[in-house]
């Protein structure tokens, strides 16, 4: 007969490492948010999102009630074959970003570029709301 060492944290360790697991290796189909930047200039707001491998038709650029969302689907590349994945990081499937655009941009005049997995989306400053420099008169 064999002795062997009994480990009463054993099973909350299995547990813990399953959680862990489950936290840090992103499944397929699994929600995600791409990053997104957003910048103003003197003349429009810029908003660039990182959309890698999802094709242009694949997204819908929105403005409602002063939102700008932008949503998409990054689908997940299968074919006839099993490719052996040994490991899935990437998030894949449905994506939604809503954004509220301040008063100061027209959001009439909208403008979305998709180059190199990049999103571009601008909207032009409102001539209102541009800073205009007074004339100040003399007064005699």
């Amino acid at each position: 007969m064999s002795l062997s060492h009994y480990d009463p944290l054993a099973s909350l360790r299995a547990v813990e490492s399953a959680f862990s697991r489950m936290l840090t290796e992103p499944q397929a189909n699994r929600p995600w948010a791409p990053s997104v930047d957003i910048y103003e200039t003197e003349n429009e707001l810029v908003l660039k999102a990182d959309l890698p491998d999802v094709d242009a038709k694949d997204i819908d650029v929105r403005v409602e009630n002063q939102t700008l969302t932008i949503a998409g689907e990054r689908k997940f590349e299968t074919s006839g074959k099993d490719k052996g994945y040994h490991r899935i990081e990437r998030s894949y499937g449905n994506f939604v970003r809503s954004f509220a655009v301040p008063n100061a941009f027209d959001t009439d005049r909208i403008n979305a570029v998709h180059k190199n997995g990049v999103l571009t989306v601008s909207l032009i400053k409102k001539e209102t709301a541009k800073p205009r420099q007074i004339k100040i008169e003399t007064a005699v």
